[in-house]
């Protein structure tokens, strides 16, 4: 695009950057002191930017910024461009050596578990690297650039990202000992009627757990006392003594392993597994910090 067509074109990177940190930071001031500017020079750069646009990026009151359905484009937008410029530069800045802020996101549970306890020897690898993690259980938005890697569970949506299985968790069905000692052992899928089981508060309005008996697979409703939305959580309940729970082997292989709790029905246990995988923007020019750290998930968790 000529540059006399847009005059300052050369300014709107810097134009994102402010547009971005204001919509991080939530107020002009915030942003201005992260960017050493004033409050006032924040103001005009979004009315630079907005009257350019012609339209409304951004509501703001005494109290509350928000951004428009155009802001939340145009965020996405900016993002994904000040990623590219980043990546480019540091692309001819690597001399081969892989570089830079890697943003990851990963649930609660299993990145506390499971990721978090493989970033020593990451980074020890790749000293260049300034690892970046988010553990939530809020799925964010690789595509707009809210993060360079997420670690996912089960199914994925269709889109326009690349997914590489990265590892595989079986489901099993744990008590513990003072549990079964007060409320006895449950010997068939049936006898999980007579217990108090603790479950997922987002997987089935009507909850079920899966059994197979005889080649013949089938479903069992239970019902419990106390829900939660991840693994981690349930299991805690469960060495506390509250109930019977069936959760990801990797949230309660440590407290099986030295006694706190005890498999249960693993004869009718169908075997079902969950895939991981590593959702990440593809193609060639795919930051090298972005495969690195995909190929180390995959070696690590593969295992």
């Amino acid at each position: 695009m000529n540059a006399k067509m847009q005059p300052g074109g050369a300014d709107r990177a810097r134009e994102m950057v402010v547009f971005s940190a204001v919509a991080a930071r939530g107020s002009f001031s915030a942003a201005g002191r992260d960017l050493d500017l004033t409050p006032s020079a924040v103001s005009r750069t979004i009315d630079r930017i907005e009257a350019r646009l012609g339209v409304r990026l951004m509501l703001r009151t005494t109290r509350t910024l928000t951004l428009t359905p155009e802001g939340q484009a145009y965020l996405g937008a900016a993002r994904r461009i000040l990623s590219d410029l980043d990546d480019a530069e540091q692309a001819i800045a690597d001399q081969g050596a892989p570089r830079g802020r890697l943003r990851v996101s990963a649930s609660l549970s299993h990145g506390r578990l499971c990721v978090v306890p493989l970033l020593g020897a990451f980074v020890a690898r790749y000293p260049h690297i300034l690892v970046d993690i988010n553990l939530t259980d809020v799925v964010v938005d690789v595509a707009a650039g809210q993060a360079d890697v997420a670690v996912r569970f089960g199914p994925l949506a269709d889109s326009g990202l690349t997914a590489r299985k990265i590892g595989v968790t079986r489901r099993m069905i744990v008590a513990s000992p003072d549990y079964l000692a007060r409320r006895g052992t449950p010997r068939v899928p049936e006898d999980l009627h007579d217990h108090n089981c603790l479950n997922f508060n987002f997987r089935r309005a009507e909850p079920v757990w899966p059994f197979v008996r005889d080649g013949q697979e089938f479903a069992l409703s239970v019902k419990g006392n106390v829900e939660a939305n991840n693994g981690e959580t349930l299991g805690q309940l469960a060495v506390d003594g509250v109930g019977v729970t069936r959760v990801g082997a990797f949230s309660v292989v440590d407290d099986v392993a030295a006694g706190r709790l005890v498999p249960l029905l693993e004869d009718f246990n169908p075997g079902d597994e969950e895939r991981i995988h590593a959702v990440f923007v593809g193609g060639a020019n795919t930051p090298a910090r972005v495969r690195v750290f995909v190929d180390f998930l995959a070696e690590q968790l593969g295992r």
